[in-house]
Parts: C-alpha cells; sequence; structure tokens
C-alpha cells in the first residue's frame, strides 16, 4: 500500500474513453507512465491509442497485472469506480473528480479503510502524483518536474503543488515524490500518510508541505513532526486573508472559530520546527536554501 510510484507500476485509466481520461492519460503514457488499459462498461474491446479498453476492473487487472487505478469519471460514478479498483486488488488508486458529496466520501474511504486496507486512495479532487522522470499519475505536469531529488512535495491545493514544483525546479532542486492529496474533507491520503512515507525514504531529504486553511490536519501534521519525523520540512499556509466563516475555494476551507484558521497553522507548524513561509515563493527558496547547505 505504498503511496510511491516508479518505472514498475502499471496503471488503469477509469474513464479512458471519456475526454478528460483521454487527454490525462495520454499525457501520462506519453510521459513514461505505464499505462496498460482503460476501463469504461460497455466499451470493452475497443482501444485508446492503442490502449485495450475493458469493461471491467477485474477483467483489466487480470490481463495485464496492473497495479495503480487512475479514476476520471463523473462524481456520480467515483465513488463506485474506486471501490471497483479496490475490489480488483489494485494497490494504489489515484481519483481526480472534483464535486464528489462528502456523505458519498466518508462512505468509501471508510469502507476502503474498513474492508480493503491493501489499497491507498490518493485524493478525491486532487491532481494526483507524480515521481519525477518515472510515472506520472493525474494532471501534473511532467515538463515542470525535475527528477533526482531530493525534495518530497505534498500538498492540499492543486496549483500550488504545480508551483512547488516549478519553484524547485528553476532553481536545479530536484522532487522524489510530489502528492496532490487534494483539499476536500475526507482526503483518502492525508499529510501524515505521506511525511511518514517521506520519513522512510532514503532518497528524501527534505519536505516542502503546502497546506490551506480550514480543518486541523496541518495541526495533526506538526504534531507528528514533532515528534517523529527528522528531516527539514518547509510549510506555506494558502489562505492567510481569507475571512473568518467563509468558504474559500472547496468545502475543506472553511474556517470555525478559531479552527483552522492560517494563523492558529502556521504557529503550530513553527513550534513543531518547520520553516513557516509567508508565501510560495518564499517558501521555494527557503527549501533551496536548505538542500544547498546539505
Amino acid at each position: 500500500m505504498s503511496i510511491f510510484v516508479d518505472e514498475n507500476t502499471k496503471v488503469i485509466v477509469q474513464g479512458l474513453t471519456g475526454g478528460q481520461g483521454r487527454f490525462h492519460g495520454l499525457r501520462n503514457r506519453d510521459y513514461g507512465t505505464k499505462v496498460v488499459a482503460g476501463v469504461t462498461p460497455g466499451k470493452g474491446g475497443t482501444d485508446v491509442d492503442g490502449i485495450p479498453v475493458f469493461d471491467t476492473m477485474e477483467e483489466a487487472v487480470a490481463i495485464t497485472g496492473a497495479n495503480a487505478s487512475f479514476v476520471s469519471v463523473p462524481p456520480r460514478f467515483a465513488g463506485d469506480a474506486v471501490l471497483e479498483a479496490a475490489r480488483a486488488g489494485v494497490s494504489l488508486v489515484v481519483c481526480i473528480t472534483e464535486f464528489i458529496p462528502a456523505k458519498d466520501e466518508a462512505y468509501f474511504y471508510n469502507l476502503l479503510a474498513n474492508d480493503f486496507p491493501g489499497t491507498r486512495l490518493i485524493g478525491p479532487n486532487c491532481p494526483g502524483i507524480i515521481s519525477p522522470g518515472k510515472c506520472n499519475i493525474g494532471i501534473t505536469s511532467g515538463s515542470i518536474a525535475l527528477p533526482g531529488g531530493p525534495v518530497g512535495i505534498v500538498s492540499r491545493s492543486g496549483t500550488l503543488t504545480y508551483q512547488a514544483i516549478h519553484e524547485l525546479s528553476q532553481q536545479n532542486v530536484g522532487q522524489t515524490t510530489c502528492v496532490g492529496i487534494g483539499g476536500d474533507p475526507v482526503p483518502g491520503t492525508n499529510f501524515i500518510d505521506c511525511l511518514a512515507a517521506f520519513e522512510a525514504d532514503p532518497e528524501t531529504k527534505a519536505v516542502l508541505m503546502i497546506g490551506e486553511i480550514g480543518g486541523s490536519e496541518e495541526e495533526k501534521a506538526a504534531a507528528f513532526i514533532a515528534d517523529h519525523f527528522s528531516k527539514p520540512v518547509v510549510a506555506y499556509i494558502a489562505g492567510q486573508t481569507a475571512p473568518a466563516g467563509k468558504k474559500m475555494g472547496h468545502a475543506g476551507a472553511i474556517i470555525s472559530g478559531s479552527q483552522g484558521t492560517a494563523s492558529a497553522k502556521m504557529e503550530a507548524l513553527t513550534a513543531a520546527g518547520v520553516h513557516v513561509a509567508p508565501n510560495p515563493t518564499v517558501a521555494g527558496q527557503m527549501m533551496v536554501d536548505i538542500v544547498r547547505a546539505f
């Protein structure tokens, strides 16, 4: 149930025959990702630019030996697609679908946790995961990523994931793995999951973390960093000027009273020894300075 992906990851695109699935699935393949199949009910026996399409995940996994899934289907069907992938035995599911109702997310998240502990879900409503030069599952642009490490990136914000990657690549600092966990209220993978993986990864020497207002995941991550994380961390919290009580961007970015504010998150991270930046560009520069001091 590893978070990481590499040259051996075999991916099935659920929704490959749709516009978004086709565009990003072929884009992932062109990057070098082993996209071995697509799944669209009723389209079995066809292909998309040479990639075979199957009616079910069970059949696709049995024939191709795939171990990962890229879910690019409408919100109404996304939960069923995630569970179908888990039942077929894949160990990693990346779901980019936005606007899935929170009750649906809670349902399939808990079903995965209880019945399919061997399946890792990234997302929903996320850009996905990229290991530069090795594998890209999702919508992150491979052209801005730089192989070779030593920085791991984990971000709630899709757009700021791209900026974090670009800020480092511009200064010739490569990345090991970049995970966009998404900003919805019920993410399949959270900051602590990624931080634990980066702590155990010998190639990752430092982590750039992008958080947002709303919820308490950043505070939980701060506690984990203080007690269990040994590598340098730079963090930026988006939404520092957001008014309390307002929904900002998506359902995960809601401030309730003093909980979930940018200032509370920044204070918790600072107390844990994290280098907290006032904006994404400064965060990138702080990480560059840390790497160059190794």
